[in-house]
């Protein structure tokens, strides 16, 4: 059976910023054929066919930025339901804030404030890169810290002004670099605007607010106050989530943040039914998203993405350190280049791992434990468990706010094969390869209720554990 490929047509070199992508005049054929679709065996087919390969692009490339992104390799093919995924892609998403101070292009009314802008040329304050892999059946999300040094046109500089000097393409060129070469095919950007739009278009999202936020910018009419707990964040509230940066990790902390709310977000709104959605939401958002990705192309990666395996969505952190003790002029993420090229080798099947895969040993782990029992009982038997069975650098952590269920074995730099191999020493938890633990660790375990239920006297159990294996 041959795949059938669609190559996107070509678009005009003129600038078509404050007008609807041609792409979406497939939505009024759609939205006809609704009534239709909910009733019948083939709506995926009536879907499919209204589907545009034009890319959603509210600004134009170059021929050169063009080669930047292989789009002369198809990434979906159309089956006789819904565009399916052909090959492994990786997505550069980026997001942006412009304010109408920042803007310098023609005259802005004066508001008395630094309002919003709906532009994409600015600093791009998140950046991700994701793999959709269907061979593994895997999704990897790459975080890369805004401020993050690399070089940009010969000079050292924060990686989110890529975006600010040259788009998307220049953008895509210095991740790539920074990363050792790993190929981007495709880019997303999408202003602050736009990720409300977004969130409201989908009905909002469940998040677990760690803290308390609050801050409060009249320069900008920013006014952000959140409540530490479980809460249904709407589109101003979700920004507002996002945007938050003012605690002792800064930046990164913002990361680990933003990757909370991307694995709810994925658990909750990619799901099979939003698909039939997506005509709707990129409707209402199509005036705030600039992608090269066609909606067939886009189709094909949400379907994908809606039916990966919870274990299988991998949140992971650019590897690195702070730049000095925090008082010079510039801070920086300083990039570690060891630890990003074994990352770029097991999650984006690029190169090689640069040290022999043996069995992890339990006494180079370092590892932290976060309570979330607020019993410290249940805390000092997890440390004497774990200092029997081998582990040797554990330090207790900060509490986390949340009572879990199960507890949560997290792949902080991405060590799968160790918290696995943790896992497995415990008996119990489940392995998350995110970056929302302990900075200073390799594993942080947070301990959930499932612990002291189970092992309520684990040195007992250990030893039970070991004369059996004996």
């Amino acid at each position: 059976m041959s795949l059938k490929k669609t190559h996107p047509q070509k678009r005009s070199q003129k600038s078509s910023v404050k007008t609807k992508p041609k792409g979406l005049n497939w939505l009024f054929i759609s939205l006809g054929l609704t009534a239709v679709s909910l009733t019948s065996a083939a709506a995926g087919a009536f879907i499919a066919v209204s589907l545009s390969a034009t890319p959603l692009q509210q600004s134009s490339l170059t021929p050169e930025q063009e080669e930047v992104f292989s789009k002369n390799e198809a990434i979906s093919y159309k089956s006789l339901r819904l565009p399916e995924l052909s090959r492994p892609v990786n997505v550069l998403v980026l997001g942006t804030k412009v304010l109408t101070s920042e803007v310098d292009e023609k005259p802005i009314e004066d508001l008395g404030y630094h309002a919003l802008v709906n532009s994409f040329k600015g600093l791009s304050d998140t950046m991700v890169l994701i793999r959709f892999d269907p061979l593994s059946n895997k999704l990897s999300l790459l975080s890369i810290p805004r401020d993050t040094q690399t070089t940009i046109n010969y000079e050292l500089k924060k990686i989110n002004e890529a975006n600010y000097e040259g788009g998307p393409a220049l953008a895509a060129e210095t991740v790539s670099e920074l990363l050792g070469g790993v190929p981007v095919d495709r880019y997303v950007r999408v202003n602050i605007q736009g990720v409300e739009k977004v969130i409201d278009a989908l009905g909002g999202v469940n998040v677990y607010v760690p803290k308390d936020m609050k801050y409060t910018d009249h320069s900008q009419h920013l006014y952000i106050d959140l409540k530490e707990g479980e809460q249904h964040l709407d589109g101003e509230k979700a920004v507002s989530f996002l945007r938050f940066r003012y605690d002792r990790y800064g930046d990164i902390g913002r990361v680990q943040r933003q990757q909370m709310f991307m694995r709810a977000l994925v658990e909750q709104a990619l799901k099979p039914q939003t698909l039939l959605r997506i005509p709707e939401i990129l409707s209402i958002i199509s005036a705030y998203i600039d992608t090269n990705l066609t909606v067939e192309e886009l189709v094909a990666l949400s379907g994908f993405a809606s039916q990966t395996k919870r274990s299988n969505v991998q949140l992971l952190m650019l590897p690195g350190r702070f730049s000095g003790d925090g008082k010079q002029e510039v801070s920086y993420w300083l990039p570690n280049r060891y630890q990003i090229k074994n990352m770029m080798a097991e999650y984006f099947d690029h190169g090689q791992l640069d040290f022999d895969a043996e069995p992890t040993n339990p006494s180079n782990l370092k590892i932290a434990i976060q309570d979330s029992t607020e019993n410290p009982e249940a805390v000092q038997r997890m440390v004497t468990y774990l200092r029997e069975a081998g582990y040797r650098r554990i330090f207790v952590s900060d509490q986390w706010p949340q009572t879990l269920e199960t507890t949560r074995i997290v792949a902080q730099n991405g060590d799968d094969l160790g918290a696995a191999t943790l896992r497995a020493d415990l008996g119990l938890g489940e392995v998350l390869v995110e970056s929302t633990g302990n900075l200073a660790s390799d594993i942080t375990i947070v301990l959930g209720e499932d612990w002291q239920n189970y092992f309520p006297d684990s040195s007992v159990h250990f030893k039970e554990t070991t004369s059996v294996n004996n």
